[in-house]
């Protein structure tokens, strides 16, 4: 909301200068986003001028060169050429010298036109920035009548030519401050300055029946309160340059006085209100209804908008001439020939006019308002501005009498305010005395009571202050949020701690990170065109996409299923920045539609991408590739670290390379000493957590990629599977014993399964078996391969020899038999 400031000034004028009254209504709740210059650079250089001849030029048919009085008698006339084609010799315009500043911030300049001088520029509203003017100059002694016009006279004295311009943004709890009188409320209570009188006090009109219209509401649920007044004898005419002046500083167009006024009368009271042409008005009979399904209504910006059964619509006897709330209807719009006005001030139920503006795509000053939730009383503030300002600028007569349907509702109850409780929360003490004169200076109704103040709510604040600590919170933004000292609450016995999800999301985010990864953070949103780039078919459960029904943007129009997407935009953007070798992680929900029902079924993954080198060149050779076993090897240690085992089984997935694409799986660490102990079915099964693999090269030069590995995993899965407490077991006793095999193998049998059967077969004394050298080559035999193991033995009870081990290792022989293999030479 843009509000001028010397509009606020007129209602609160704390002696402060613009950047101090910024700091104070920043600091008290109402943000002031922006301070804006209105109308020229500096007042210096414009001033009041008279014509004295405006002849035409003698090469254009479209010029005149003027002789302008600028000073007193005594001063001689200056020459000025204008092309306005109003010009005319005895009007008292106003008139730029050169050297005064534009608005636009150019400085004006003694020129020749058509080879005639001219000494300044004789201006129009447009280029003063007071009004849309038109291709006229402005003639004030057609519009001031009450300054003194005398050549030479500053333009400030007459007009408002220059002046700030306050931009808030005003919080959807607070409709109040839509009006400028709101905003000078809180001004007053924030400064302290006094605030003048309510504008709406003295009100011309009367209470009664009122003759010659008639109005009926059918649904008083979506409008809660309609009032109407006639006003004959209307004079519809340009308004004065005041009202203009403000009405264009605060973004408002011009239009006639008629319609100024309601837009002026907005503007200072928050409540919006509509004009309505009395004579074209069928039957002077209006009706407030719900609109029928299909039903069409030709609004003021001259399109036709078609209904639906929740919105609704103001008809006369031919039919709908407006939509409430939203925009008038172009029937019954005042034109320049209007004499009799229908004034109408509603309120409208918020949350239908917020559905009904999105629905229709039309949103207004008024639309803004009235869905923020507008009190029934401020109809009638915004009747007292507009009627006085109908008979002072339209020379109106009021007819006598209001329509007045719904009234207003039963005030709320008083609320306790207990000054205790007020120092519990703040943490600081705020005396009585100054509570009851913050809350004063908001319009709240104060009493004392013993244990503090009974305070009665305005009905501008009925939908905001409900409770004790909402007028808590108005006494600490206007005694000074800064103020406040930093304090903790009190605990009262209670320890926070972290759940086993949250530990164990935070120690696989802390692991990657200490491995050197960085962490990226993407849009929850995204394409749908990702699925096509990830090379999904139509059946693939990641196709069960949650889509959005008001998106932001056809690119981010549904959540996403997998971070995936995510992590290779992430990829492209770094590679296409000379980045090409990445290490990159991200941690977020990932969302699919629920199979078979409504709803979304949703969880927390944590996906990692590594691409190009694992490490800068050095002198020692070139740096390990990005591959599957560089990301095995970084989930092994994750899972590790968590005391999990990882286990994998070949699975190929569309965005994978088919043969290094796995599925991942784990199991508690212990479980492998319950298997070797005959206890397997007690440890549980793995559980399965996501994938891993290298990505196909046809998606990875989707991207822009060269060889690039990725996992993904599910944290909640992840939690289930780590152990919530990590036992110790000590050290043997006793020392190992170790040896070293080598066995022939198929070169398809995967490791994971050869190490489980060798665990297997070594029993309770095995206590390690690790891979240490992989040979290929004619020796071992096409399709085969030559697999190097340390196996290391240990007892709990005593040390063991090679007569101990010799039985275990044949049985290891033989489980490597039953796989096809053998022990090698």
């Amino acid at each position: 909301m843009k509000v001028p400031l010397p509009w606020l000034r007129e209602y609160c004028d704390p002696d402060l200068e613009v950047r101090a009254i910024e700091e104070r209504l920043t600091m008290t709740g109402t943000k002031v986003e922006a301070i804006h210059h209105h109308g020229v650079g500096a007042t210096g250089g414009f001033v009041v001028g008279r014509v004295l001849s405006a002849e035409q030029h003698p090469d254009a048919d479209r010029l005149k060169v003027c002789s302008v009085q600028l000073g007193d008698d005594g001063e001689p006339p200056v020459s000025i050429v204008c092309g306005a084609p109003n010009v005319s010799g005895g009007q008292t315009v106003a008139v730029a010298r050169p050297g005064a500043v534009m608005p636009d911030g150019s400085k004006l300049r003694k020129a020749k036109l058509r080879g005639v001088s001219s000494e300044g520029m004789i201006l129009s509203e447009g280029e003063l920035e007071i009004g849309s003017g038109g291709d006229g100059i402005l003639v004030l002694d057609e519009l001031v009548v009450e300054a003194e016009l005398a050549p030479g006279t500053p333009l400030e004295q007459v007009l408002p030519i220059s002046f700030e311009v306050l931009e808030l943004e005003i919080t959807p709890n607070r409709p109040d401050c839509l009006g400028v009188f709101g905003v000078a409320r809180e001004l007053h209570a924030a400064t302290g300055a006094p605030l003048a009188a309510e504008p709406w006090t003295q009100d011309p009109g009367s209470a009664g029946p009122l003759q010659g219209a008639a109005i009926e509401v059918l649904c008083p649920d979506l409008c809660p309160r309609f009032t109407a007044r006639i006003f004959e004898n209307v004079t519809v005419a340009p308004s004065p340059p005041w009202l203009k002046a403000r009405l264009t500083a605060a973004g408002q167009r011009t239009i006639n006085n008629v319609v100024d006024i309601t837009n002026y009368a907005m503007l200072l009271t928050g409540q919006p209100l509509h004009a309505f042409d009395l004579d074209r008005v069928e039957g002077a009979r209006l009706t407030v209804r719900r609109a029928a399904e299909g039903e069409q209504v030709e609004t003021l910006d001259g399109q036709t908008r078609t209904l639906d059964s929740e919105m609704v619509v103001i008809e006369d006897a031919l039919g709908p001439t407006s939509i409430a709330g939203l925009m008038g209807g172009a029937r019954s719009e005042v034109e320049p020939d209007t004499s009799r006005v229908l004034l109408e001030v509603a309120t409208w139920n918020g949350p239908n006019i917020h559905r009904s503006s999105w629905a229709l795509g039309l949103r207004s000053e008024a639309s803004a308002r009235f869905e923020k939730g507008l009190a029934p009383e401020q109809c009638m503030h915004a009747q007292a501005i507009a009627s006085q300002l109908m008979i002072e600028l339209c020379g109106a007569t009021l007819a006598p009498g209001t329509i007045d349907v719904g009234g207003v509702p039963q005030a709320p109850a008083p609320i306790r305010l207990r000054s205790r409780r007020v120092h519990a929360i703040l943490g600081v003490e705020v005396t009585r005395e100054r509570q009851a004169e913050i809350l004063q200076a908001l319009d709240f109704g104060v009493e004392p009571f013993e244990e503090g103040l009974i305070v009665g709510v305005p009905a501008v604040r009925r939908n905001d202050v409900t409770r004790e600590v909402d007028l808590i919170e108005e006494v600490a933004r206007i005694d000074g949020v800064e103020r406040l000292p930093a304090t903790l609450p009190a605990r009262r016995g209670a320890a926070g701690r972290l759940t086993h999800p949250q530990r164990v999301r935070r120690a696989a985010e802390d692991l990657l990170a200490g491995r050197g990864l960085s962490e990226v953070v993407g849009w929850s949103f995204t394409d749908p065109g990702l699925l096509d780039r990830l090379r999904l078919p139509a059946d693939h459960a990641l196709r069960r996409v949650v889509a959005l029904e008001n998106p932001l943007s056809e690119d981010l129009s549904i959540m996403r299923p997998t971070l995936m997407g995510s992590l290779l935009d992430a990829a492209r953007h770094n590679a296409h920045r000379n980045g090409p070798d990445l290490a990159l992680f991200e941690s977020g929900t990932v969302y699919r539609a629920r199979e078979g029902g409504p709803g979304a079924d949703e969880h927390h993954a944590l996906g990692a991408l590594l691409s190009g080198a694992l490490a800068p060149p050095s002198w020692r050779g070139p740096a390990p590739a990005a591959d599957f076993f560089a990301a095995k090897a970084l989930l092994e240690a994750l899972l590790g670290h968590l005391h999990l085992e990882l286990a994998v089984e070949p699975q190929s997935w569309p965005f994978l390379h088919p043969a290094r694409s796995v599925v991942v799986m784990a199991r508690a660490a212990a479980a492998r000493d319950a298997a070797t102990s005959g206890a397997r079915a007690a440890a549980g099964k793995p559980v399965r957590l996501g994938l891993l693999g290298e990505l196909h090269p046809l998606v990875a030069g989707e991207w822009g990629l060269e060889r690039t590995a990725v996992f993904a995993v599910d944290l909640g899965r992840l939690a289930q599977a780590a152990p919530p407490v990590v036992g110790f077991r000590a050290f043997g006793a006793y020392p190992p014993v170790r040896q070293d095999i080598a066995v022939i193998v198929p070169d398809r049998l995967p490791l994971a399964e050869l190490l489980e059967r060798i665990r297997e077969a070594g029993g309770d004394s095995l206590e390690q078996v690790r891979l240490f050298d992989v040979y290929t080559g004619e020796q071992v035999g096409e399709g085969r391969r030559s697999l190097a193991l340390a196996l290391s033995f240990r007892s709990p009870e005593r040390t063991l020899t090679d007569e101990d081990v010799a039985p275990v290792r044949e049985r290891i022989v033989a489980a490597v038999a039953v796989l096809g293999g053998e022990l090698r030479g």
